[in-house]
C-alpha cells in the first residue's frame, strides 16, 4: 500500500510537472485539452490515493466492531460449554444439545465441612475410642443453569448465528476428548471465518486480515474459542477486544 502511495504522488507531482510543459512549449490550439486531460489525471490519481488510505482506515473500524459483536457471542457458548463439563464432565457436540442442557439443567449448590467419627477398626485395636476426620458434603439445593448464565435473557437459544456479517451464518461448533497422559480430556472449540464477518469488504483488506500475525490483532484466518488440538478454553483475540479467558 505505501510503496502505491509513493507511486500515486510521483505520477501526480510528474503529471504537475508536465501541466508546465504543455503550458510552455505547446501550441495553444492543443493546450485547453491536454490541460483538461492532464488535470483529470491528477484528479483520479489524487483520489486513488486517498482511497487507498481511508478505505483501509474505515475497514478497521467495522472490522472492530464487527468483532466485538462476534467475541460477545463466542463467551456466551464458551460459558454454556463450561457449565455444560461442570454439569456432565463434557462439553456438547452441538448447539441443539447445549440449549437444551441450558433450558433444563441445575447446579448443584453444595457446602464442605469438616467432621469426625469413630475409627472402628483402631477402637478395637487400642480399647478405647479413637476417632478419623472425615469430611462432609452437604447438599444446600440447586440452582437452574440458565438463571445462573443468563438470567432473564433467551440470546443463547441464538448463540449458533453469527451476530454480523454475511446473512444466515452460524458457528461451527465441535466437540471431544484429547489424550494426556493416558487420561481422556474434554475438549471443544467454536469458530467462525473471518472471511464471513467480513463478506462484504474489500477482498484484498479480508486477505491481508487473513494473515495477520500480531500480539494486538486477531491471528489467522478465524476467530474462535477453545481448541480441539489441546487443552484450551481461552479466545484467540487479544484482551483489547476483552478478556478471553
Amino acid at each position: 500500500m505505501l510503496t502505491f502511495i509513493l507511486i500515486a504522488v510521483a505520477v501526480i507531482l510528474v503529471t504537475i510537472g508536465l501541466v508546465k510543459l504543455v503550458d510552455k512549449f505547446i501550441p495553444s490550439k492543443f493546450k485547453p485539452i491536454l490541460n483538461i486531460v492532464l488535470w483529470l489525471l491528477i484528479a483520479f490519481l489524487g483520489y486513488q490515493t486517498y482511497m487507498s488510505i481511508y478505505e483501509p482506515i474505515q475497514f478497521n473500524k467495522l472490522k472492530n466492531k464487527r468483532y466485538v459483536q462476534v467475541i460477545e457471542s463466542l463467551k456466551d457458548i464458551r460459558n454454556s460449554q463450561l457449565a455444560h463439563r461442570q454439569v456432565t464432565g463434557k462439553f456438547a457436540k452441538d448447539f441443539n444439545g447445549l440449549i437444551k442442557f441450558i433450558d433444563t439443567a441445575d447446579y448443584t449448590i453444595t457446602q464442605r465441612r469438616d467432621s469426625s467419627i469413630v475409627d472402628e477398626e483402631l477402637t478395637k485395636l487400642y480399647g478405647v475410642d479413637t476417632f478419623k476426620d472425615i469430611l462432609i458434603i452437604d447438599t444446600l439445593g440447586f440452582v437452574p443453569v440458565k438463571d445462573s448464565l443468563f438470567k432473564s435473557s433467551d440470546r443463547y437459544k441464538n448463540m449458533m448465528n453469527v451476530p454480523v456479517g454475511e446473512a444466515g451464518s452460524k458457528f461451527d461448533l465441535k466437540a471431544g476428548f484429547i489424550e494426556q497422559n493416558s487420561i481422556n480430556i474434554p475438549v471443544f472449540e467454536a469458530s467462525v471465518k473471518k472471511a464471513i464477518i467480513l463478506f462484504d469488504q474489500n477482498k484484498d483488506l479480508v486477505a491481508q486480515e487473513n494473515q495477520v500475525v500480531s500480539v494486538d490483532g486477531v491471528n489467522g484466518d478465524a476467530l474462535k474459542v477453545g481448541s480441539m488440538d489441546e487443552v484450551n478454553t481461552t479466545g484467540n483475540w487479544p484482551k483489547t477486544y476483552g478478556s478471553n479467558e
